[in-house]
């Protein structure tokens, strides 16, 4: 069965669960891999992986997620200002979503440090282990949805652009790790632990289409939401903290552009 085939004949169920699995789990596992052969990252390539993601993931959220979201809130709405403020409801409930996640939920970032409630009680590899759960939770989320909508194009040109994302990201959280003296082996375990948490995302994506079809354009708006607070706070600020802003700005650039063609090239 071909992709196409796959996600329009698949149940929504199965079809994120696949698709989770591949550009979730696998995709960041794959990626973490060179963490037990490579040398020492140095900041100035971490940052350009990390905004090379960051384009891609920015990309998709306004052509695969926001803009489809879009076009099927229109047919469900009389007016196009009705659809256009239905899925700007959602896109910000998605965003204040996360970042209420993001203030209750205690976690350390590699670059920016600590952040929400106090963690002293929490091993520091758990602080950091809980911050990428928060930036890849939402990527999962984005993919059950997508791949529980019955489009092809919306599902592979989601599940396409996380697990590019995924394989530079899944390196830079190795080497990370493995920067602070964690061992290498250890450190790919974790990058593989946090991919598998986009499983997790996706199977609730694709369960809330499952208990009702009607609000995949809310729903797809919503994901594209939590992505974009991802991008904005989780990131990019992540990737700017050092002399090397512009190695990231031009990664950033890559990634979006890489996923733009890939995008067009799927309709």
């Amino acid at each position: 069965m071909n992709p196409t085939a796959f996600f329009e004949q698949s149940s929504p169920l199965l079809a994120a669960f696949v698709a989770s699995l591949l550009g979730g789990a696998l995709a960041t596992t794959l990626g973490a891999v060179p963490v037990l052969w490579m040398g020492r990252l140095s900041q100035r390539s971490s940052n350009a992986m990390l905004s090379f993601a960051a384009g891609v993931m920015l990309a998709a959220t306004v052509f695969s997620l926001l803009l489809p979201g879009l076009e099927l809130a229109e047919t469900m709405f009389e007016h196009r200002l009705s659809a256009v403020l239905a899925v700007v409801a959602a896109l910000l409930f998605g965003g204040l979503s996360m970042g209420f996640v993001n203030r209750i939920l205690p976690h350390e970032h590699f670059l920016k440090g600590p952040e929400g409630p106090s963690g002293e009680r929490i091993a520091r590899v758990w602080l950091f282990v809980l911050a990428i759960t928060l930036h890849n939770f939402p990527e999962g989320l984005s993919i059950g949805v997508a791949s529980a909508s019955g489009d092809a194009r919306i599902g592979l040109g989601v599940t396409i652009g996380i697990g590019l994302q995924n394989l530079p990201e899944g390196l830079a959280v190795a080497m990370a790790l493995a920067a602070l003296g964690y061992p290498r082996l250890y450190a790919l375990r974790i990058a593989a632990l946090t991919g598998i948490v986009e499983l997790f995302g996706g199977m609730f994506g694709a369960g809330l289409l499952v208990l009702s079809t009607a609000i995949l354009p809310l729903a797809l708006a919503f994901a594209a939401g939590t992505m974009l607070f991802v991008i904005s706070d989780e990131v990019i600020p992540e990737t700017h903290r050092g002399a090397f802003g512009e190695t990231a700005t031009a990664s950033l650039f890559v990634g979006f552009d890489l996923m733009f063609v890939l995008d067009v090239a799927l309709r």
